[in-house]
């Protein structure tokens, strides 16, 4: 075979899947796999200034300056110095091209920096000091305590028991909370020894390089055995050691192919609807500038031919002009020279400084800095703060975002009873305070001091040994992802991946079920004093999808159990037919619990025969060890063993309201913003929380609920939705119109707003918005939530989220708005034109892919009645402005042409020319547009109805238009 040809297969087996040999650099070699060495850099001395000239003169205005400069070089043509054109086009090539040398300096500086890391690389079984860049795949590395991980490594052993390792990924997904990873007990056995590390010669068949940072699926093969690899034994690059001596890990992806620099590609470039006006307003000034040059080249040619014979005595035409129709034509161009200035060269660079400016003052605002975490404001881009004034759909998230995401273990019900309640002795319910009697845990030394409960009924079940109630509080002090950690001896922490899984376990905990630590093998629980070991036999992830998480466990009389918790509608399918009396009751608690707006869970459980599970995990063996459709044979195997499960209870977790949430809707409600929330929360949580911020009011005329299991049945009571809002119009009449933006390319539909009398609003779950986003009804959709003043979609996933926005932008002339605050909601927050994060309990994801973030819900409001209000209307009294200044300077040449022969003379000098571009037009213009205020910020918040101009562009089609 050729050499060609073996390339060709290697290349092709390299995207597909990776395979590599630890401590072998010649196999690897022979692989091409990408160094560890990163640039980020565009430029270098070379070819900083042909590339940036190049994309500079990709703008139009500059190609035509350029164009422009050319033509003044023709003596017969120009009637103007070189200079005058020269001198603004210079200091805008200069201006941007500094900005990108500066921004290109500090990414090279910064990629220096970071290949010159030093890390201890085995080398020939000794650990020698490598640079970063020369680390290369398949070598094994050694990492101390807080050193950055330097390549995307499989962790092999650590100095931790059981080869655990503690890892914090803020660099990676901005979470502060540390994770924890852990090696597979072949390698970790390994431990430090350099003579097993350096005869370590394990093969890895894995993915591709791609940008997935909570997957991986690959094999390692070592002493002809296979073993599964998954993402918690992996350490990405960007993450920092935390509590851990040392490591080693061994190099899979390097530079380039690492996943945190798959993720750093190019992000999706928002542009303003101002920005795509500009651009169409200096196509039509380059007509406008044609049509004067030519009405001026005629007038030269008709003075030409019948007077200016009689000037010929003492001006006689150049020998290369030999009539009056070729004068005509070299008039033509010079007149392009003299009213040049009509195009408006510095515009460009004008408005990003006024952007820059208008963002300053979004992070020096005091009034959205919240102390207690120690953040203020950002504004993360500087594109698009006027269209902070021009806002009419904000789409929410409510966990983390309407709400604190301070999740506390409030209510339960286990085997149809009901706890949290707290009654007086005739049966009453009592309303719950601070000053309400708190359940004493001094019986439980583990206990946690913060945790509060007030039902002195369930721990006096759990003190009697009722059985379903221990069963309850053992699943969840096993069924969980938490990781222990014991800083003083005592002092129990749990490290939580998510609020609610930690509300959960230290419920668990209080009660007398404590989670003290856990290993592969075993989880480990002191159970009312008495310690217990159990065996875990697998784990069945929760994700979006499936919505549950199970473990098997064998307690210590080797009894095999499956303990599983998760939304009531999935759980609720698994049951045995036995539970179903017991469903109902529990259903019943649900409802209330939801209605409260508590956050709520269903647990469940089977025991398993021994028989079974054998072969069930010989299959799971198998089905985790594939590199093929591994996630689909796993969910397979998953909802073959999540069947005939008991009905234990519930769980219901109390997630409080941020302050000034009822508040700030209500102000941008009076805006004539539309909010819609977009939550994963079922049906009733939802509703309660939409009550108590004010989104639903009791005096509504209706608040339809969508909640069907068809399309046809979806899509007639979106009918009959309509039909109450607005009987005389038929559901089925088309009421879209059909518009051509301005900036746009191509026609589509935009559904038109319509007049209701009356308050509505639209509660739709996540199963009924699946159908109604299919193609064939989404504009149904879309039309009956824009008749309603407030629309709750509940039990959604993230994409369905995205899909939301992306149908909102899709069919309605408006600005869009995402908020949220954890990963669940990046997918919406890039979708929608303007993405806000807050920073919350849930990381900083949100905040890594926004364009504004701050901490609290409540400065939305001081963001677009404010800043927003007053950036847009900045940049209209800007854009009027320069066009008017433009306009009459240049005018004055194409009327001074009808006093001077149509001869291409010019008013003013030329050096005013060049100077009044450069400093008077653009002092002025900035001077105005950066401190300009017509009312102050107390009375934008005072009056939200001054928002509405900017939502219709009625301001700026006044003026500019």
């Amino acid at each position: 075979m050729s050499f060609f040809g073996i390339n060709c297969i290697k290349k092709k087996h390299h995207e597909e899947e990776r395979h590599l040999r630890a401590n072998d650099r010649e196999f690897n070699l022979t692989f091409q796999y990408a160094t560890n060495a990163i640039k980020t850099s565009k430029y270098n001395i070379i070819t900083f200034l042909p590339l940036n000239l190049f994309e500079q003169f990709q703008r139009i205005a500059n190609a035509y300056f350029l164009f422009l400069l050319i033509l003044q070089l023709i003596p017969e043509i120009s009637s103007l110095a070189w200079y005058t054109t020269v001198g603004p086009l210079v200091l805008v090539l200069s201006v941007t091209a500094a900005k990108d040398a500066i921004d290109d300096i500090n990414r090279s500086k910064t990629d220096k920096q970071v290949n010159n890391r030093k890390v201890k690389v085995l080398v020939n079984g000794k650990l020698e000091s490598e640079k970063w860049m020369n680390v290369q795949v398949g070598d094994i590395i050694k990492l101390e305590n807080n050193q950055f991980v330097t390549a995307d490594l499989l962790l092999l052993s650590s100095s931790e028991p059981l080869s655990l390792v503690y890892i914090e990924t803020a660099e990676l997904d901005g979470e502060t909370n540390l994770k924890v990873k852990q090696a597979l007990s072949i390698t970790g056995d390994m431990g430090d020894d350099i003579s097993k590390l350096s005869s370590f010669n394990g093969e890895i068949q894995c993915e591709p390089p791609n940008n997935r940072l909570d997957k991986f699926t690959g094999t390692l093969v070592f002493k002809e055995q296979k073993y599964s690899l998954d993402n918690e034994k992996i350490l990405l690059r960007g993450c920092t050691l935390r509590n851990t001596e040392w490591c080693y890990g061994l190099v899979i992806f390097a530079g380039p192919e690492t996943k945190l620099m798959q993720n750093s590609g190019k992000t999706s470039f928002k542009r303003t609807n101002i920005d795509r006006l500009m651009n169409v307003l200096v196509l039509w000034i380059f007509g406008f500038l044609a049509f004067m040059c030519v009405i001026l080249a005629i007038g030269n040619g008709i003075w030409e031919y019948q007077q200016g014979f009689f000037f010929q005595v003492f001006l006689p035409w150049p020998t290369s002009i030999p009539n009056a129709s070729f004068s005509a034509f070299l008039t033509f161009w010079s007149y392009v020279i003299i009213l040049n200035t009509v195009v408006p060269i510095s515009l460009y660079v004008s408005v990003e400084i006024i952007r820059l400016g208008n963002s300053f003052y979004i992070d020096w605002d005091r009034k959205m800095y919240y102390p207690r975490c120690d953040m203020p404001a950002q504004a993360r881009t500087t594109t698009l703060n006027e269209e902070l004034g021009q806002i009419k759909y904000i789409f929410s998230d409510k966990t983390g975002t309407l709400t604190q995401n301070i999740m506390m273990f409030n209510k339960c019900s286990i085997n149809g009873k009901s706890y949290g309640d707290v009654f007086d002795f005739t049966g009453n319910r009592l309303e719950i305070t601070d000053y309400t009697d708190r359940v004493d845990f001094s019986f439980n030394p583990l206990a946690d001091p913060k945790f509060v409960f007030h039902d002195h009924s369930l721990v006096e079940a759990v003190k009697l040994g009722d059985p379903e109630v221990e069963t309850f509080f053992r699943l969840l002090s096993l069924c969980h992802t938490v990781m222990p950690e014991e800083k003083q001896e005592g002092l129990l922490l749990y490290q939580a991946q998510s609020p609610d899984e930690g509300a959960l376990v230290t419920a668990a905990r209080n009660f007398g079920f404590v989670f003290v630590s856990r290993t592969p093998e075993t989880i480990t629980v002191v159970e009312m004093g008495e310690t217990k070991s159990y065996e875990l036999q697998a784990i069945l992830d929760f994700n979006n999808v499936r919505k549950r998480m199970s473990v098997i466990v064998r307690n210590p009389d080797g009894k095999l159990s499956l303990y599983c918790k998760g939304a009531d509608t999935i759980i609720y399918e698994r049951l045995h037919p036995d539970c179903k009396k017991l469903m109902d009751v529990t259903t019943e608690h649900l409802n209330e619990f939801a209605g409260e707006g508590l956050r709520t869970l269903v647990l469940a459980y089977k025991d398993l025969d021994d028989s079974y599970f054998n072969s069930w995990k010989v299959r799971h063996h198998e089905a985790i060890t594939s590199l093929e459709n591994r996630e689909e044979k796993l969910d397979e195997l998953y909802e073959e063993i999540e069947t005939n499960m008991k009905l234990l209870g519930a769980t219901a977790i109390e997630d409080k309201l941020q302050d000034g949430v009822p508040q700030t809707i209500e102000q941008l409600s009076k805006a004539d913003i539309r909010i819609w929330v977009l939550t994963g929360d079922k049906q009733e949580t939802a509703e309660n929380i939409g009550y108590s911020c004010s989104l639903l009011r009791e005096e509504m005329n209706e608040v339809f609920i969508i909640n069907s299991n068809s399309l046809q049945d979806v899509r007639e009571d979106l009918k009959d939705a309509r039909r109450k809002m607005k009987p005389e119009s038929a559901p089925d009449e088309g009421n879209e119109v059909i518009i051509e933006h301005i900036c746009g390319k191509q026609k589509r539909k935009v559904v038109p707003e319509e007049t209701i009398d009356g308050d509505y609003g639209l509660l739709i779950n996540g199963h009924s918005l699946a159908f109604a986003l299919e193609p064939s009804l989404e504009l149904e959709f879309l039309k009956t939530a824009c008749m309603c003043k407030t629309v709750i979609c509940c039990r959604v996933t993230p994409l369905q989220k995205a899909q939301v926005v992306q149908l909102v932008k899709k069919y309605k002339k408006a600005i869009t708005l995402a908020i949220g605050d954890g990963a669940n909601d990046v997918s919406m927050i890039k979708t929608a034109h303007i993405g806000v994060g807050i920073s919350g309990q849930e990381g900083m994801q949100a905040v890594l892919s926004s364009d504004f973030s701050f901490a609290q819900f409540r400065y939305l409001q001081r963001l677009l009645l404010v800043h927003g209000r007053w950036s847009y209307i900045r940049m209209c009294k800007f854009l009027s402005y320069f066009f008017y200044k433009n306009f009459t300077f240049t005018l004055v040449h194409f009327w001074y042409a009808f006093f001077c022969g149509f001869s291409a003379q010019t008013v003013y000098d030329e050096w005013f020319i060049t100077f009044s571009q450069l400093s008077l037009h653009i002092t002025s213009s900035l001077g105005m547009s950066m401190f300009d205020q017509d009312i102050n910020d107390h009375w934008s918040m005072e009056y939200p109805e001054l928002y509405g101009p900017g939502q219709h562009d009625i301001y700026f089609n006044k003026r500019v238009l």
